[in-house]
């Protein structure tokens, strides 16, 4: 018996489970294209499409001993692309909420050695700044600011009272912060999106 084409699907199906090939292939040629337009109206992607078609008439082949179709041939393998759909869709969503993630630790490791580079540079600057204050100013604003000294104790070893020890800290601030205001601005907007 080698014309497939005139038999019933229930037919079809007891030869398929006979390891039947001639009888698999007649199944392909009536369902294949049924099955990738159904598949098509959904997913909207030929390769993908492809790819489900296939997967179906592997499955089929592959439980052909097993099979256990309740309605026809058509009504099985109908089911099976709309099952091929929902887990093409699932695994889409997956791969949307990977990416996504995957995004997000990518921004947030990029932010941090943006913010790096920011804090580096500001050291660098503010460094500079201070040695270009005058000797006595940066001398009192270092031993303030680098080696936390209290007023007194900056007045005593300096000999100098705490008065000007403050004076000398307010001076070495104000110098800082205008020469510094232009970074700080700079340091804001790159700040900025991260909260907007």
């Amino acid at each position: 018996m080698n014309d497939f084409t005139g038999l019933t699907e229930d037919d079809l199906l007891v030869l398929l489970q006979q390891d039947k090939l001639s009888a698999f292939k007649e199944i392909y040629r009536r369902y294949w294209k049924k099955l990738y337009g159904d598949a098509y109206k959904r997913l909207k992607n030929k390769e993908l499409c492809e790819e489900v078609v296939q997967e179906i008439f592997s499955n089929l082949w592959h439980k052909r001993h097993t099979l256990q179709v309740n309605t026809t041939i058509a009504g099985y393998l109908h089911l099976a692309v709309l099952n091929q759909v929902v887990d093409q869709y699932r695994k889409q969503t997956i791969r949307a909420k990977h990416t996504e993630a995957f995004k997000l630790l990518s921004t947030e490791a990029d932010n941090g050695t943006e913010d790096a580079i920011i804090l580096r540079d500001l050291t660098q600057t503010l460094e500079t700044e201070i040695s270009h204050l005058p000797d006595k100013c940066r001398s009192v604003f270092e031993l303030s600011r680098k080696q936390y000294k209290s007023n007194k104790e900056i007045a005593q070893l300096l000999g100098i009272s705490e008065k000007t020890v403050e004076n000398q800290i307010t001076k070495a601030i104000k110098r800082l912060r205008m020469s510094l205001s232009h970074h700080l601005l700079l340091i804001l907007a790159a700040l900025l999106p991260k909260f907007f």
